[in-house]
């Protein structure tokens, strides 16, 4: 089940996108499953269809889902290049924050220590 935080300052759209894209990471949703349709999932979680909207054009265009009209919304099948595109993602980000912290003159071994 998709949660959001309201009190998080991540817009919503944000937050179902990721929420998605983690749970088919993980898993949880499969290769080819239809999933809520923008109104269902703007009825479970109390927002906007709008915003649902926004969330789901941006996952279909990240390739994460697949609409087909009067079918319905589902999950790609190309989800391991998916997972490993997010994975990428991640260490890419941990790399550059592994270079601002050596710029303030903390080596890559006590990073590494610190986060042991």
């Amino acid at each position: 089940m998709i949660t959001i935080d309201y009190t998080n300052r991540t817009p919503i759209y944000e937050q179902i996108v990721n929420e998605i894209e983690r749970f088919v990471t993980l898993g949880v949703y499969q290769p080819k499953q239809k999933i809520e349709s923008v109104r269902d999932l703007a009825l479970n979680l109390g927002i906007n269809p709008n915003t649902v909207k926004k969330a789901y054009d941006e996952l279909e265009r990240r390739g994460v889902i697949t609409t087909l009209s009067t079918k319905g919304t589902f999950i790609t099948e190309n989800i391991k290049a998916l997972t490993k595109s997010k994975i990428d993602e991640r260490i890419e980000a941990i790399k550059a924050e592994m270079i601002e912290l050596e710029k303030l003159g903390i080596s890559k071994e006590e990073i590494i220590k610190r986060l042991k």
